[in-house]
C-alpha cells in the first residue's frame, strides 16, 4: 500500500497520537468550470467540462504544512479516498477499511466510523459542505475534526481557511488546544445551481479553537438594499470605456450589474465592457477566451458571507491563471461599510499558494463615492 512507504525510526510510538484522514476526491471539481458542486451526475458533466481534481492537491498541501509529523501516526481511508496522496509526507500511516467500485458519500460515513473504531483522535477531512454534513451524520461530536477547504460549497463554520491552516488546527490540537462546536449548514444544492444560498443549520462538529484559522460561517448580508444601490451608481460612475469588467458573485456586485441594466448570475461570473452584456456565467476557459480578445481588464469582487474571502469561496471561476492574466492592481473590491466593519480581514484561497501570497496585504476597499478603505488581505 503506498502509505507504507514511510516508517519511522521511532521504536516508542505509544504517545504517538492517531489522526484519521478522509478525502472526498471529487470534491471542488465543478469550481473552474462554473457547475455549483459535484453531486449526482454533475461529476461526469465537470470531467466532460475538462475539470480535474482539487482535493488531492489541497490533501497533499495539508500534509506537508505540518508541523508536529513526528508526533502522528496517520489513520488513512483507502485509495483515492486517503492513502494514494500520503506516500511522500514522511508520516507513519496505516489504512484503514476498503472500496470497491466509486467511491460514495456512503463510503465516507462508514470509512468515518471506522477511522474512530481504528483509534483516531482527531479526524481530519477534505471536501465542502456535502462531505461535512457526511461526517456529522457519521460520528456526530465523537471526536473533533479538521476540514481541509476543497469543494466548490464551504460555507459551514468547521471549514479552516486554507490547507495550511487546517495543518496549523492538527498542529495546535497536538498541543493542546480547547475543541469547540461549530456549525455544519445544509445548501440546497437545485437552489444554489438556480443563484440562490439557501442553506439551513444540519448540525455541529467538534473542532480545534482557533479564530485565526478557521473561515467563521455564512451569514446574512447586514447592507440595506438603498445602500447597495448607492454603492453600485457609484461603482458604475467609475467604470472605463473600452474596459472589461468581469463582475464576481454576490448581492454587492449583482447591484452593480443591475445598475448597468446587464444580466447578472448572483453565484457565477458575467463579463460586460461599454455597458453591455457580452458573457454570462462564465467558466475559467470562457473568461481566458475574453482576456485573449480584451487585453484591458478589472475584477470586480465582493467579500462573500460572514468570512470575508475575495477568491475561493463562491467565485472558483477566478482561477490562478485567470488571476494571474488579470493581475493585483486589476481588482476592484466593492462592500457596504456596515458589512465591512463587521469582518476582521479580508482572505483569498485559490489553491496556488504562491499566487495567495502575492495577493495578501493591503487593498483599498471601495466603499462610496470618493471614499476607499484599507483592508489587509490574508
Amino acid at each position: 500500500l503506498p502509505c507504507l512507504a514511510w516508517r519511522s525510526k521511532r521504536t516508542d510510538t505509544r504517545n504517538m497520537q492517531n489522526v484519521g484522514l478522509i478525502v472526498n476526491p471529487v470534491a471542488g471539481m465543478g469550481g473552474s468550470v462554473g457547475l455549483k458542486g459535484t453531486d449526482g451526475d454533475m461529476v461526469e458533466k465537470a470531467r466532460a467540462k475538462g475539470a480535474t481534481p482539487v482535493s488531492p492537491g489541497r490533501t497533499r498541501e495539508f500534509l506537508r504544512h505540518i508541523r508536529r509529523r513526528d508526533e502522528i501516526r496517520l489513520l488513512v481511508a483507502p485509495g483515492t479516498m486517503g492513502a494514494d496522496y500520503v506516500s511522500n509526507s514522511r508520516i507513519d500511516c496505516v489504512v484503514v477499511g476498503e472500496v470497491t467500485g466509486t467511491p460514495s458519500a456512503a463510503d465516507t460515513r462508514r470509512i468515518a466510523v471506522e477511522l474512530v473504531n481504528a483509534g483516531a483522535r482527531i479526524l481530519v477531512f477534505a471536501g465542502g459542505d456535502g462531505t461535512a454534513r457526511d461526517i456529522a451524520d457519521a460520528i456526530g461530536e465523537t471526536i473533533p475534526v479538521i476540514a481541509i477547504p476543497s469543494g466548490v460549497k464551504i460555507y459551514s463554520a468547521v471549514f479552516s481557511y486554507n490547507p495550511r491552516a487546517a495543518a496549523a488546527l492538527l498542529d495546535s490540537f497536538i498541543d493542546g488546544a480547547d475543541v469547540g462546536e461549530e456549525e455544519v449548514l445544509d445548501i440546497d444544492e437545485d437552489a444554489f445551481r438556480a443563484g440562490r444560498v439557501d442553506s439551513r443549520h444540519y448540525g455541529y462538529l467538534l473542532v480545534p479553537e482557533d479564530d485565526r484559522l478557521l473561515q467563521g460561517g455564512k451569514e446574512s448580508s447586514s447592507s440595506s438594499p438603498e445602500s447597495r444601490q448607492d454603492l453600485a451608481a457609484a461603482v458604475v460612475e467609475r467604470l472605463e470605456p473600452d474596459v472589461l469588467y468581469l463582475l464576481g458573485s454576490g448581492t454587492t456586485v449583482r447591484a452593480v450589474a443591475e445598475e448597468l441594466g446587464v444580466e447578472n448570475t448572483l453565484l457565477g461570473v458575467d463579463a460586460v465592457i461599454d455597458g453591455r452584456s457580452i458573457g454570462s456565467d462564465l467558466d475559467e476557459r470562457g473568461i481566458l477566451e475574453l482576456l485573449e480578445r480584451y487585453p484591458r481588464a478589472v475584477i470586480i469582487v465582493t467579500p462573500l458571507g460572514g468570512n470575508g474571502f475575495i477568491f475561493g469561496r463562491g467565485n472558483k471561476q477566478f482561477t490562478a491563471e485567470v488571476l494571474r492574466r488579470v493581475g493585483r492592481d486589476n481588482v476592484l473590491v466593492i462592500a457596504d461599510r456596515a458589512k465591512l466593519v463587521s469582518m476582521s480581514g479580508l482572505h483569498i484561497d485559490t489553491g496556488d499558494a504562491e499566487l495567495d501570497e502575492e495577493f495578501s496585504g493591503y487593498i483599498g476597499v471601495f466603499v462610496g463615492r470618493d471614499y476607499i478603505k484599507t483592508v489587509r488581505i490574508t
